[in-house]
This record gives structure tokens, C-alpha cells and sequence, in this order.
């Protein structure tokens, strides 16, 4: 009688390390950004949570670029994201500024972590859907949870620059950081970088721009932070009108329902 051979087993591929790596690393960096909060080192925590950000955006095109795609690195670059870009900024909120109206600041530090897990929940919950408009089009449902947790921190951009004690003010920052909790769990239609298409006349343009704009993050990075939290902000009511635009030609192609004849009688 012959042995049965033993099942093979599945691990993850070689290949999936490093982007896991980098997401791992993503989440040190947020954590670590905690310990200086906890410490008082505002210019450094806020560092570490955009050095997350960063780093969670060069992962995905990792494991693209190797075909290092797996299961195991979407589960843990939401539980990455989830403590990087929900728990930490919530915990810096807190320490800077929430703190001194400890229930109320508590409750919506809370609160945006939590709407953080939820987003993340939904993107993971449909990820395997094959109908989804917003994403077919290009477009996110919500704010994305790194561009959230750098809208949430924009208080802090301010009065890193400005020094304005009026920036760290609880009763400002409170309501503030409800409100970016409520865009990621809302259902605006946002741009995502598949919606965006250059013209080939303003690719060289464009190139220009981003170098302008990585000097000042090296020279003036609060300041520039501040416009850019601004300006995408900016951008969340055209992009609503764009995919608003982009389902009239949809919604006219589709088969419209047999009218009834006339009743002769």
C-alpha cells in the first residue's frame, strides 16, 4: 500500500516579504510617532505618522512591481493603516490638545479611530466585489485613511508655523477632528490617482510642479502641509461633481423599461 503524499504547504511567497516589510515598518513609524507625542516632541510625532504615509503608499506599488500581491498583505496593510492612521493620530490629538476637555476630547478621540476602523472595514468588505461605480470610475468612497489623518493633524501644521495658541484651542480642534472622522466614513466620491489623467503638452508641467513642491516640504514643511490639507480639501466638491458627470452617460445608456400600449377601451 502506498503512503499518501503529504499536502504541500502554503506560506506566504518569497516574493510578498518585502512590501509586507515595508508595511510593517509603516506601522512602527506610527506607533513610534506616539512615544513622541507622549514625550512632547509635537514636530517629531507628526513626522513619524507622515513617514507612515509615505510608506504606505510605496507598498501597494512594491508588491505591483514584483507581483507580490497576497491576502495576508491587504489584511495587514488595513490592520497597518488602521493603528498608523486611526489609534496614533487620535492618541497626538489627544496629548496636544484634546486633553484639556478630557470627556468630551476623549469621546471624539474615540470617535475617529473608531470611524477609521469602519472605513477600512467597507474597502475591505467590498474588495472582492465586482459592482463597484465609485471605484470603476476611478474615484474613492470617503477620504482615504492617510489623508485623513494628515487633514486631522492640520491644527497641529498651523501652530508648529504660527505659534498661534489659538491652533491648539479644544474647542476648535474637537470639532475639527469630528468632522475629518465623519469624511472618512461619508460617501463622497473623491479622487483617487486612477481618476487623474495628464495631458501629454502638461506632463513636463506637472513634473515642475511636484519639484516645487517636495523643496518647500524640505524647506517649509508645516506651511506646506497647510496648503495642501487646504487644497485637498478644496478639491472634495469637484471631484463630487466630476462622478456626479461621469454616471449621466451610464444612467442614458441604460435599457429603459417597456411603456404599457394605450387601453383602446
Amino acid at each position: 500500500m502506498r503512503a499518501r503524499p503529504r499536502p504541500l504547504r502554503r506560506g506566504i511567497p518569497l516574493r510578498a516579504i518585502a512590501p509586507n516589510a515595508v508595511t510593517a515598518l509603516a506601522l512602527c513609524s506610527g506607533l513610534t510617532g506616539v512615544r513622541f507625542a507622549i514625550g512632547g516632541e509635537w514636530e517629531r510625532a507628526v513626522l513619524m505618522i507622515m513617514i507612515a504615509g509615505a510608506l504606505d503608499g510605496i507598498d501597494g506599488q512594491i508588491a505591483r512591481m514584483i507581483r507580490g500581491e497576497t491576502r495576508f498583505g491587504a489584511e495587514l496593510d488595513s490592520l497597518s493603516d488602521a493603528i498608523s492612521f486611526g489609534v496614533a493620530p487620535a492618541l497626538i490629538l489627544y496629548l496636544w490638545s484634546l486633553m484639556y476637555v478630557p470627556k468630551i476630547g476623549w469621546i471624539v478621540a474615540l470617535l475617529y479611530a473608531v470611524f477609521c476602523a469602519l472605513r477600512l472595514a467597507r474597502f475591505n468588505a467590498q474588495i472582492d466585489k465586482a459592482d463597484q461605480p465609485r471605484k470603476l470610475a476611478g474615484y474613492l468612497t470617503g477620504i482615504p485613511a492617510p489623508a485623513g489623518a494628515a487633514l486631522a493633524m492640520l491644527p497641529i501644521y498651523i501652530w508648529l508655523w504660527s505659534e498661534e495658541p489659538v491652533a491648539r484651542s479644544p474647542w476648535i480642534v474637537t470639532p475639527w477632528v469630528a468632522f475629518v472622522g465623519l469624511l472618512m466614513v461619508s460617501s463622497i466620491a473623491t479622487y483617487s490617482w486612477k481618476s487623474l489623467r495628464l495631458r501629454r503638452h502638461v506632463r513636463f508641467e506637472a513634473l515642475v510642479v511636484l519639484v516645487i513642491a517636495l523643496a518647500a516640504l524640505v524647506t517649509a514643511p508645516w506651511q506646506t502641509l497647510t496648503v495642501i490639507c487646504i487644497g485637498y480639501l478644496a478639491t472634495l466638491p469637484f471631484s463630487l461633481r466630476a462622478y456626479r458627470r461621469s454616471l449621466k452617460p451610464q444612467r442614458a445608456a441604460a435599457p429603459q423599461p417597456p411603456v404599457a400600449p394605450p387601453d383602446a377601451s
